[in-house]
This record gives C-alpha cells, structure tokens and sequence, in this order.
C-alpha cells in the first residue's frame, strides 16, 4: 500500500496494490495490520456504507459533531471528486479543504478522520461509492455545511448544476455551523 500525504496532514490517500491480468484485477481493498503498518493508525471499524449515485450528484458535506465518524471511502464503479473539510475551531487548518478523484480505475481510497466534513461529487455517468465509519450513524448528531459556502471555496469540477438533497440545500455556512472545537 502507496501513502500518498495531502495539504491537511490528517487526510490521507491509499494506493493499494493492484494485481492486473487478462482475467480482470484483485485488490485488498482493507487490511488493518497493513493499514496501521502503514498509516500509524489504529481504528475500529464498526459500519460499512454504499452509496449509488448519477452524474451532478452532489453529498456533502456532511460530519457527526458526536458519535464523530473516521471514514474510509473509495470507489467501486465511476469516479468521484472526494473532498474533506477541516472543522476543527482550534486546527490552523479550520476551513481548508483537500479534494482527490477517486475511481474504479485508480483504486484509490481516502482516510478521513473525525473532526473533518466529507462530500463528494459524481463526475462519471453513475458512480457506487463505500465507505468504512468508526462510529454508528447516529441522525440526532449529523450535521451538515453548505456545499458551495464562499468561505470554504471549494472547487467541484462540477460537470453540471448539481442535485443536492434537501437537507443539502438549506445547510448552513460554517460561520454559523456547529463545529469540533
């Protein structure tokens, strides 16, 4: 497994070893000893998601201000523009963001850990994206920001006007989001 450092130093990208033949490919798409090894992270696992989404179908962003979720997400099928957003008050880093494409083809996979809002955009005509949590999913404590905040400044590479759900829609600015600390 490929470390692969971004602008906020707690996110992170994961190559893992793919093995091509004429038969198709293999993958280890998650290894806890490899992925400590290599990450110096321990994490617990406890929930596993997937999503199937169109083109222009945009997810984010989304956090838990408790039961915080440390999530590993990648994609099965399509490709993705992932984004992470830091929101922790205290951080030097509050409000930047990292966005990485992640595809079926480069089998890439993002750590994004608690204290960090998560969205993605579809860039491929439909895409199936999964993702590993380290906490339950507890609606009482999800929390959302807008996705197109000025503040944030985020670039989507959105291939059209996005579809956005309703809570997504009426999200508010992270000046007026509850945050981490």
């Amino acid at each position: 497994m490929n470390i692969v450092p971004t602008a906020l130093p707690e996110v992170i990208v994961l190559e893992p070893k793919v093995f091509r033949d004429p038969r198709g490919f293999f993958l280890e798409s998650f290894n806890r000893r490899n992925f400590e090894a290599a990450t110096g992270l321990s994490v617990d696992f406890v929930q596993d998601n997937q999503s199937r989404s169109p083109r222009g179908v945009l997810r984010g962003l989304h956090y838990q201000i408790q039961q915080a979720q440390g999530k590993l997400v990648r994609v099965a099928r399509g490709t993705v523009l992932d984004v992470a957003v830091d929101i922790r008050r205290s951080s030097p880093n509050f409000g930047k963001w990292v966005a990485v494409e992640l595809s079926e083809d480069n089998q890439r996979q993002m750590w994004v850990p608690a204290g960090f809002a998560h969205g993605f955009v579809v860039l491929s005509e439909v895409a199936d994206f999964l993702y590993k949590t380290t906490d339950y999913y507890a609606p009482q404590h999800e929390r959302g920001i807008r996705w197109d905040d000025p503040a944030i400044g985020i670039d989507w590479q959105l291939p059209c006007e996005p579809v956005l759900s309703g809570k997504d829609q009426v999200a508010p600015l992270l000046a007026a989001a509850e945050v981490f600390p």
